[in-house]
């Protein structure tokens, strides 16, 4: 896979198994790579094509906590035993708590081609990790990482290169199909996480999903207006005392009814109770 060359030395390659998109960003002091892929052998591919662009890597930064952007994290290791592994720490903690789960789920599915790669890997937990805001030094440039609050996960961070006007949003934004909640996410919050990542970003950006190619502002403001309305949908059915499980057949939606079955199911359980009126209660 070859990288593209979006800004000032910050490239992306999107990988095929998931559509993961990865981003590199250069420096004086070296390399950053932006989430490592789903096993240590993608991991290992990746940073093959990271080579390419010349530098060394000094940082490896995990926009979540998810194995198809954490696992990758032991190629880097097998070839600097110190680079630092920057993430959130909720990303941190959650990956040591997940990454079992992960690869079980992986041992008892046969079939799935990557099965022995990602039973393979040995999970390296970020060990550089941060509650608000980080910043990292590359000599001519320096990187933020952002912790907008909670969305598509707990932990995630968005990392902004001002000279450069490119944020890398990791899958708080996706472009290549619609935003995946799943069973970790948080729906009600994820819309004012987005409203900061909106703050942090020009009408000139460019920003990067956790998957698909590349976007612009106005891409994650329609993005942001969307789970919005998954949220106040949720918030207006719960509060009318529709029941969860009535709840997906009883209004329109801004995405298929299939996509959002966990969306809303995790939407409920944050309301407060003073939001669940009867028979909710």
């Amino acid at each position: 896979m070859t990288f593209t060359e979006i800004a000032d030395r910050v490239w992306t390659t999107r990988r095929p198994w998931f559509d993961v998109t990865t981003t590199v960003v250069g420096g004086e002091r070296g390399l950053v790579v932006v989430d490592t892929h789903g096993s240590a052998a993608a991991g290992r591919a990746l940073a093959d094509d990271v080579r390419t662009l010349g530098g060394e890597v000094v940082a490896v930064v995990n926009t979540h906590w998810h194995f198809d952007h954490t696992f990758g994290n032991q190629a880097f290791r097998e070839l600097d035993p110190d680079v630092p592994v920057h993430a959130h720490e909720e990303a941190a903690a959650e990956l040591e708590r997940g990454a079992a789960a992960v690869q079980e789920r992986y041992a008892a599915d046969a079939a799935d081609p990557h099965r022995e790669d990602v039973l393979a890997t040995t999970v390296v937990v970020p060990d550089h990790v941060f509650s608000s805001i980080r910043v990292l030094d590359l000599g001519d440039r320096s990187l933020e990482l952002v912790h907008p609050g909670r969305g598509h996960t707990a932990g995630d961070l968005v990392l902004r290169v001002p000279d450069a006007d490119v944020l890398v949003a990791g899958d708080l934004v996706e472009s290549s199909a619609p935003p995946s909640f799943g069973e970790d996410s948080w729906p009600m919050d994820w819309p004012l996480s987005l409203d900061i990542v909106l703050g942090l970003t020009t009408p000139a950006s460019v920003v990067v999903p956790g998957h698909g190619p590349v976007v612009d502002r106005d891409f994650v403001e329609e993005q942001r207006n969307l789970i919005g309305i998954v949220a106040e949908t949720v918030r207006d059915l719960a509060t009318r005392g529709v029941p969860l499980a009535e709840a997906l057949g009883a209004a329109e939606w801004p995405w298929p009814r299939e996509h959002l079955a966990a969306a809303v199911e995790r939407a409920y359980a944050q309301l407060p109770r003073s939001q669940r009126r009867l028979p909710l209660i």
